[in-house]
């Protein structure tokens, strides 16, 4: 008997290694192999960032054409809150009310076209969390059905509240005491103070960079190119 074999020695892993024949053929290639080493499953993997459908304006904003890659989109964004939808429905604004967005935070913010712009907008900060959280809690003053509170309440707290959510919004620890207190019975002004935080950080922050940003001076260039040629 060969010594290393008495002596329990056992051959590395590449003395049992297959012989290479060279490379596979194309009907014969594994699939995932294929999937892998195609040029256009790369590129998709490498540009996820959703399209600006902010500016189409075609039948509404929420692009019903584009449903099938909104709805992967949302399934992708880790959140439990299915409510909210992509971008809002709205009608194409007027040259007159983007102008508007510019005089006023709260105006930009009770016009849906002008919502939609802002958190396109803020997607491009990686900071869309502060108006998904926003929209989370004016969806959640609506209800009146307690159940349906509790419920929307605890997912809002595990989505934006939550120290382990990817979606966390930045709050003081203050007004975290007090949701920690009230999310022992909700209710439909549980985030009340939490709201106003992050609209005031979305106000003093992201607004005055939105306002010189590329994405709001091309949309009202675009509007005053359109009015002229009218």
């Amino acid at each position: 008997m060969c010594f290393r074999k008495r002596n329990g020695y056992s051959p590395p892993d590449h003395f049992n290694a297959k012989i290479y024949t060279g490379p596979v053929p194309a009907e014969r290639e594994p699939p995932m192999a294929r999937n892998e080493t195609s040029p256009n499953r790369a590129q998709q993997a490498g540009h996820q960032r959703p399209n600006t459908c902010c500016f189409c304006w075609c039948c509404c904003c929420s692009c019903s054409w584009n449903e099938d890659e909104n709805r992967t989109r949302r399934k992708s964004q880790e959140t439990k809150l299915e409510t909210i939808p992509n971008c809002e429905a709205c009608t194409k604004p007027s040259t007159e009310e983007m102008r508007i967005w510019a005089q006023s935070f709260d105006k930009l913010m009770k016009n849906p076209a002008g919502r939609n712009v802002f958190r396109e907008f803020l997607r491009t900060e990686y900071s869309e969390e502060n108006m998904l959280f926003w929209l989370a809690c004016e969806d959640l003053k609506k209800e009146i059905n307690k159940s349906v509170i509790e419920e929307k309440a605890r997912m809002i707290y595990e989505d934006y509240i939550s120290i382990l959510s990817p979606k966390e919004v930045s709050l003081d620890s203050r007004v975290r005491e007090v949701i920690n207190r009230k999310m022992q019975e909700p209710t439909s002004q549980t985030f009340e103070d939490a709201q106003l935080q992050i609209y005031t950080l979305m106000h003093r922050d992201s607004y005055p960079r939105f306002l010189n940003s590329p994405i709001y001076k091309s949309l009202l260039q675009s509007g005053s190119r359109s009015s002229s040629e009218s």
